[in-house]
């Protein structure tokens, strides 16, 4: 049985969508019928083999985290109540309320059906289910203990999305922080300080240089603004465009690693986030080599992955982890002391879940010390912004009172 989503219409008149599982478009329409619905469209669920074997281009959105750590939590507890796969996914796709993860589950049961395993059938969606994901569940179908797996996929999923929510959350306030000063001191400078200067011009005195450095500033604003706005728009989509080529991108992230606080901010980030990988597919019974690999991917900052790539490069060849790992000079020797404890005692996997947590710990320590240090940074600043446009008005007055003395 393949799936088929549907359009048709009620007695009503109204349009209805939903997902069918049968053996034909065939029976779906004769489906669609008996429950007095007229078909207008029925198609089968394309998977990517089917659409690049027909040479057209299909757009798969992906899952959110959350979405993803439901659908899995909700497979892990079907499946240690010793329900079939195929079944366990007819019930989650019954579950689930968005038509496209219906289908999306429906067309993984029925290559399930076919005879591929589950990690096979959730290759044909790389956006929803990603190279770690399905790692994991092929060593869990390889191990014979699917459910466990399912179950720690779903924790770690949770986790980095909290974790996610975090850094988001305390990156708000600042980011709002500077928007909101930024634009206070455009609408001072472009609305408020002409007004104000304008007596002292129309006095006819000279000006002290404050003042004029003012006045320019405040004619440059009101005059120029919108062209402002439009540079540094266009910048971000050139910066974004040259992005694109991996030798920008890559002196990108190194100039990010020398940064005082973005490069440690930076490390921290990476580091949890490659030991909570690492974590989740060693214990799920994963190969240390292939983990690694796997491991890289999440990485987002190009130098410290191909760093990682190499460490993986020389634990292949027989080489130490811990070793491998403290060539790279980019993971900080807690985490390097934890991982060579692991490996002499035999509980790498446990290590580095310990290790996970603490670089968790350390990452939300580094956020706190940024946004810390910044909103005072911000306060100071708006604070000499406003004494200077306080000095740039008041010098002025107290020349003409000396002079009317």
């Amino acid at each position: 049985m393949a799936a088929y989503e549907y359009l048709a219409l009620d007695n009503a008149g109204r349009q209805q969508k939903g997902v069918m599982e049968a053996d034909s478009a065939r029976q779906v329409r004769q489906m669609l019928r008996e429950k007095q619905l007229a078909p207008l469209q029925v198609n089968a669920t394309r998977t990517r083999e089917q659409a690049s074997s027909d040479g057209h281009f299909t757009f798969v959105r992906g899952l959110s985290a959350r979405d993803l750590a439901m659908l899995t939590r909700q497979l892990a507890t079907l499946i240690q109540a010793a329900l079939p796969i195929e079944e366990a996914l007819r019930a989650a796709a019954a579950q689930a309320s968005a038509p496209r993860v219906q289908a999306m589950l429906l067309a993984v049961r029925a290559r399930v059906l076919e005879g591929h395993s589950l990690a096979a059938a959730l290759k044909e969606f790389p956006a929803a289910f990603p190279e770690l994901y399905r790692a994991t569940v092929a060593a869990g179908e390889h191990a014979g203990h699917l459910g466990p797996v399912l179950e720690q996929l779903a924790d770690y999923t949770e986790q980095r999305q909290q974790s996610r929510q975090k850094v988001q959350l305390a990156l708000l306030y600042p980011l709002v922080l500077m928007i909101t000063s930024l634009l206070i001191v455009g609408f001072l400078l472009g609305y408020v300080v002409p007004d104000v200067v304008r007596v002292f011009i129309d006095s006819g005195q000279t000006l002290p240089a404050l003042t004029r450095g003012l006045i320019a500033l405040s004619d440059a604003v009101k005059s120029w603004g919108w062209l402002f706005v439009l540079l540094a728009v266009a910048g971000g989509f050139t910066a974004r465009w040259a992005l694109r080529d991996d030798k920008v991108k890559r002196r990108w992230h190194a100039l990010q690693l020398r940064l005082p606080l973005i490069g440690r901010l930076v490390r921290a980030t990476d580091c949890a986030r490659f030991a909570s990988t690492l974590a989740i597919l060693t214990r799920s019974g994963v190969p240390l080599v292939e983990a690694l690999a796997i491991g890289a991917q999440v990485i987002s900052n190009r130098v410290i992955r191909a760093d990682v790539v190499l460490a993986a490069q020389k634990v292949r060849e027989g080489g130490s982890l811990t070793r491998a790992l403290e060539a790279s000079g980019q993971f900080p020797p807690m985490m390097l002391h934890m991982i060579a404890s692991g490996e002499r005692s035999g509980e790498l996997d446990q290590m580095l879940a310990r290790t996970a947590r603490n670089q968790e710990g350390d990452l939300a320590a580094q956020i706190a010390l940024m946004v810390g240090l910044f909103e005072p940074f911000m306060l100071v600043f708006m604070g000499v912004v406003v004494l200077l446009i306080v000095l740039a008005i008041l010098l002025p007055i107290l020349s003409l009172n000396q002079l009317v003395g």
